[in-house]
Protein backbone atom coordinates (compact mmCIF):
# COMPACT_ATOMS: atom_id res chain seq x y z
CA UNK A 1 0.00 0.00 0.00
CA UNK A 2 1.02 3.16 -0.88
CA UNK A 3 0.50 6.57 0.93
CA UNK A 4 0.31 9.95 -1.07
CA UNK A 5 0.67 13.48 0.76
CA UNK A 6 0.06 16.61 -0.32
CA UNK A 7 0.18 19.80 1.59
CA UNK A 8 -2.58 21.76 -0.61
CA UNK A 9 -5.98 20.42 -2.38
CA UNK A 10 -5.08 21.39 -5.88
CA UNK A 11 -1.98 19.14 -5.00
CA UNK A 12 -4.38 15.94 -4.85
CA UNK A 13 -7.27 16.98 -6.91
CA UNK A 14 -5.96 15.05 -9.74
CA UNK A 15 -5.24 12.12 -8.12
CA UNK A 16 -8.86 11.92 -5.95
CA UNK A 17 -10.22 12.26 -9.76
CA UNK A 18 -8.16 9.61 -11.17
CA UNK A 19 -9.33 7.23 -8.10
CA UNK A 20 -10.55 3.99 -9.68
CA UNK A 21 -12.23 3.30 -5.95
CA UNK A 22 -12.27 5.72 -2.86
CA UNK A 23 -13.69 5.68 0.42
CA UNK A 24 -13.08 8.03 2.85
CA UNK A 25 -12.16 7.65 6.71
CA UNK A 26 -11.53 9.91 9.21
CA UNK A 27 -8.27 9.31 11.01
CA UNK A 28 -8.20 12.06 14.00
CA UNK A 29 -7.58 15.79 11.93
CA UNK A 30 -7.12 13.64 8.59
CA UNK A 31 -9.50 12.59 5.78
CA UNK A 32 -7.76 9.30 4.62
CA UNK A 33 -8.49 8.49 0.87
CA UNK A 34 -8.33 4.45 1.08
CA UNK A 35 -8.71 2.87 -2.88
CA UNK A 36 -6.75 2.19 -6.28
CA UNK A 37 -5.22 4.42 -8.27
CA UNK A 38 -3.53 3.16 -11.82
CA UNK A 39 -4.07 -0.10 -10.57
CA UNK A 40 -2.55 0.34 -7.08
CA UNK A 41 -3.43 0.17 -3.46
CA UNK A 42 -2.96 3.69 -2.10
CA UNK A 43 -4.22 5.83 0.68
CA UNK A 44 -4.18 9.60 -0.40
CA UNK A 45 -4.41 12.55 2.17
CA UNK A 46 -4.20 16.07 2.54
CA UNK A 47 -1.91 16.92 5.45
CA UNK A 48 -1.86 21.06 5.34
CA UNK A 49 1.10 23.45 5.14
CA UNK A 50 3.95 23.04 7.31
CA UNK A 51 6.24 20.17 9.08
CA UNK A 52 4.31 19.95 11.74
CA UNK A 53 0.96 18.68 9.91
CA UNK A 54 3.21 16.46 7.27
CA UNK A 55 5.01 14.48 10.06
CA UNK A 56 1.62 13.94 11.74
CA UNK A 57 0.29 12.41 8.64
CA UNK A 58 2.97 11.02 7.61
CA UNK A 59 3.35 8.90 11.25
CA UNK A 60 -0.62 8.29 10.55
CA UNK A 61 -0.14 6.95 7.56
CA UNK A 62 2.52 4.35 8.78
CA UNK A 63 0.52 3.33 11.30
CA UNK A 64 -2.28 2.35 9.02
CA UNK A 65 0.27 0.12 7.38
CA UNK A 66 1.45 2.09 4.32
CA UNK A 67 4.80 0.44 3.33
CA UNK A 68 5.98 3.43 1.41
CA UNK A 69 5.52 7.03 0.85
CA UNK A 70 5.07 9.61 -1.72
CA UNK A 71 4.68 13.88 -1.32
CA UNK A 72 4.09 15.52 -4.09
CA UNK A 73 2.92 18.98 -4.59
CA UNK A 74 4.92 22.48 -5.40
CA UNK A 75 8.00 24.40 -4.67
CA UNK A 76 10.14 27.24 -5.36
CA UNK A 77 13.01 26.71 -7.52
CA UNK A 78 16.26 27.16 -5.36
CA UNK A 79 18.63 25.70 -8.59
CA UNK A 80 19.55 28.51 -11.31
CA UNK A 81 18.41 26.31 -14.10
CA UNK A 82 15.02 25.38 -12.79
CA UNK A 83 11.81 26.97 -14.42
CA UNK A 84 7.66 27.14 -13.64
CA UNK A 85 6.60 22.94 -14.34
CA UNK A 86 9.68 21.40 -14.04
CA UNK A 87 10.00 18.42 -11.99
CA UNK A 88 12.36 18.08 -8.90
CA UNK A 89 13.11 15.01 -7.43
CA UNK A 90 14.34 14.58 -3.99
CA UNK A 91 17.87 12.84 -3.80
CA UNK A 92 17.86 13.94 -0.10
CA UNK A 93 16.44 16.33 1.97
CA UNK A 94 17.32 18.66 5.07
CA UNK A 95 15.33 21.18 7.50
CA UNK A 96 16.71 24.56 6.34
CA UNK A 97 15.24 26.66 9.27
CA UNK A 98 17.18 24.11 12.12
CA UNK A 99 19.91 26.11 13.30
CA UNK A 100 22.06 24.45 16.37
CA UNK A 101 25.41 25.52 14.73
CA UNK A 102 26.20 27.38 17.81
CA UNK A 103 26.73 24.39 19.51
CA UNK A 104 28.91 22.77 17.25
CA UNK A 105 26.15 21.36 14.50
CA UNK A 106 26.69 22.01 10.42
CA UNK A 107 23.15 24.72 9.75
CA UNK A 108 20.38 22.54 8.71
CA UNK A 109 21.31 19.19 11.49
CA UNK A 110 18.91 18.09 14.22
CA UNK A 111 20.66 16.99 17.27
CA UNK A 112 20.45 13.50 17.23
CA UNK A 113 19.83 12.87 13.72
CA UNK A 114 21.62 13.36 10.26
CA UNK A 115 21.72 16.44 8.28
CA UNK A 116 19.97 14.77 5.23
CA UNK A 117 17.92 12.16 4.60
CA UNK A 118 18.03 9.84 1.44
CA UNK A 119 15.37 8.99 -0.59
CA UNK A 120 14.54 5.78 -1.54
CA UNK A 121 16.68 4.80 -4.71
CA UNK A 122 13.34 2.59 -6.39
CA UNK A 123 11.03 5.08 -6.11
CA UNK A 124 13.58 7.94 -6.94
CA UNK A 125 14.19 6.06 -9.78
CA UNK A 126 10.64 5.42 -10.96
CA UNK A 127 9.70 9.35 -10.33
CA UNK A 128 12.94 10.32 -12.69
CA UNK A 129 11.51 8.32 -15.24
CA UNK A 130 7.98 9.17 -15.70
CA UNK A 131 8.79 12.70 -15.08
CA UNK A 132 11.11 12.79 -18.11
CA UNK A 133 8.34 11.18 -20.17
CA UNK A 134 6.00 14.29 -19.65
CA UNK A 135 8.74 15.66 -22.21
CA UNK A 136 9.43 19.52 -22.74
CA UNK A 137 10.09 19.30 -18.92
CA UNK A 138 13.50 19.42 -17.02
CA UNK A 139 13.90 16.71 -14.79
CA UNK A 140 16.40 17.35 -11.41
CA UNK A 141 17.20 14.95 -9.07
CA UNK A 142 18.14 16.91 -6.51
CA UNK A 143 18.19 18.19 -2.53
CA UNK A 144 14.50 19.35 -1.69
CA UNK A 145 14.89 22.31 1.28
CA UNK A 146 12.06 22.41 3.91
CA UNK A 147 11.36 25.31 6.23
CA UNK A 148 7.90 26.77 7.45
CA UNK A 149 9.19 29.22 6.01
CA UNK A 150 7.34 30.44 2.56
CA UNK A 151 10.73 31.88 0.20
CA UNK A 152 10.32 35.11 -1.82
CA UNK A 153 13.96 36.40 -1.18
CA UNK A 154 16.31 36.55 -3.77
CA UNK A 155 18.78 36.95 -1.74
CA UNK A 156 17.76 34.39 0.45
CA UNK A 157 17.27 32.08 -2.08
CA UNK A 158 21.13 32.55 -2.60
CA UNK A 159 22.28 31.86 0.37
CA UNK A 160 19.84 28.72 0.47
CA UNK A 161 21.60 27.38 -3.18
CA UNK A 162 24.87 28.16 -1.53
CA UNK A 163 24.60 26.66 2.04
CA UNK A 164 22.82 23.21 0.68
CA UNK A 165 23.42 22.70 -2.75
CA UNK A 166 19.48 22.86 -2.77
CA UNK A 167 17.05 22.18 -6.12
CA UNK A 168 13.81 23.39 -4.78
CA UNK A 169 12.62 24.99 -0.80
CA UNK A 170 8.97 23.82 0.40
CA UNK A 171 7.09 23.65 3.80
CA UNK A 172 6.67 19.92 4.53
CA UNK A 173 9.04 17.43 2.55
CA UNK A 174 12.00 16.89 4.99
CA UNK A 175 9.70 16.84 7.94
CA UNK A 176 8.38 13.14 5.90
CA UNK A 177 11.51 12.16 5.15
CA UNK A 178 12.68 12.28 9.17
CA UNK A 179 9.94 10.28 9.80
CA UNK A 180 10.03 7.62 7.04
CA UNK A 181 13.74 7.31 8.05
CA UNK A 182 12.69 6.57 11.90
CA UNK A 183 10.10 4.13 10.74
CA UNK A 184 12.00 2.34 7.60
CA UNK A 185 9.81 3.22 5.19
CA UNK A 186 10.58 4.03 1.92
CA UNK A 187 9.87 7.66 0.54
CA UNK A 188 10.58 10.67 -2.22
CA UNK A 189 9.07 13.55 -2.61
CA UNK A 190 7.95 15.17 -5.99
CA UNK A 191 8.14 18.64 -6.66
CA UNK A 192 7.22 21.14 -9.64
CA UNK A 193 8.10 24.25 -9.90
CA UNK A 194 5.71 26.89 -9.05
CA UNK A 195 7.72 30.23 -8.50
CA UNK A 196 11.07 31.27 -8.21
CA UNK A 197 11.81 32.25 -4.82
CA UNK A 198 12.19 35.24 -4.89
CA UNK A 199 10.45 38.72 -5.20
CA UNK A 200 7.25 37.50 -7.45
CA UNK A 201 7.44 34.27 -5.77
CA UNK A 202 3.90 35.21 -4.23
CA UNK A 203 2.39 36.46 -7.52
CA UNK A 204 3.78 33.93 -8.92
CA UNK A 205 2.92 30.35 -6.58
CA UNK A 206 -0.69 31.42 -7.16
CA UNK A 207 -0.59 31.76 -10.86
CA UNK A 208 1.30 28.52 -11.82
CA UNK A 209 -0.21 26.65 -8.85
CA UNK A 210 -2.48 24.36 -10.49
CA UNK A 211 -0.15 23.63 -13.85
CA UNK A 212 3.01 22.70 -11.21
CA UNK A 213 0.43 20.95 -9.27
CA UNK A 214 -1.23 18.69 -11.86
CA UNK A 215 1.79 17.96 -13.42
CA UNK A 216 3.39 16.79 -10.25
CA UNK A 217 0.28 14.69 -9.63
CA UNK A 218 0.95 13.48 -13.38
CA UNK A 219 4.32 11.97 -12.75
CA UNK A 220 2.88 10.39 -9.22
CA UNK A 221 0.11 8.23 -11.61
CA UNK A 222 2.72 7.10 -14.16
CA UNK A 223 5.44 6.33 -11.64
CA UNK A 224 2.97 4.19 -9.71
CA UNK A 225 2.20 2.16 -13.10
CA UNK A 226 5.60 1.52 -13.37
CA UNK A 227 6.27 0.22 -9.41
Amino acid sequence: MTGIIGALPEELAALLNAMDTSLAQTRGPFTLHVGRLAGKGVIVAQCGVGKVNASALTQTLIHQGVTQIIFTGVAGGIARDLKVGDIVVSSDCVQHDVDVSGLGYEPGQIPGEKLAWRADTRLREAAIDAARALGNVSVVSGRVLSGDQFIQDQLKAARLRETYQAACAEMEGAAVAQICHKWDVPFVIIRSISDAGDGGAATDFREFLPLAAERAATVVQRMLEKL
